[in-house]
């Protein structure tokens, strides 16, 4: 029995540990704002926290993360109103929407986790998250913001 803390809420996986959160946070507790990309950590649309570091939940298995708190873009902000959040929408970030769970989610942890935001750091944080559309001007934009609002 693995327990996890999901979105503030105590919850318990009795199933293969060697699921991949993904599919525990979509299938089993209908999470569905967590994306799956590419199954291989090589995309970061499947980004979450987990202990409030970025983690790809496409390759995190859930019994490596007994005790842990997860946090989902479902659980970031009950009102959408975290400063990524805000950002993102006060500039238009999203095109096609589908990596942008995951790309707010690394730059939550970033902008949460740092006193100063960078380019460097941004680009650093933001490597393994990849937009097909790319956005990545305005996502760049949109941390500076979100850093600066904090």
């Amino acid at each position: 029995m693995v327990n996890i803390v999901v979105n503030g809420v105590d919850r318990q996986f009795d199933g293969d540990e060697d699921t991949p959160l993904l599919w525990y946070l979509r299938d089993e507790l209908g999470l569905t704002g967590t994306k799956y990309g590419c199954g291989i950590a090589a995309c970061g649309v499947c980004t979450v926290h987990v202990d409030g570091a970025p983690a790809f939940a496409c390759v995190t298995p859930v019994g490596t993360i007994d005790g842990a708190e997860v946090t989902t873009i479902e659980g970031l902000s009950e009102n959408g109103d975290h400063p990524v959040q805000v950002a993102w929408r006060d500039l238009n970030v999203a095109q096609c929407g589908y990596c942008q769970a995951g790309q707010i989610m690394q730059a939550a942890a970033l902008v949460d986790g740092s006193e100063t935001v960078t380019d460097e750091d941004i680009d650093y944080a933001m490597t393994g998250n990849l937009c097909r559309c790319g956005t990545y001007t305005r996502i760049r934009a949109a941390i500076r913001q979100a850093a600066e609002a904090k």
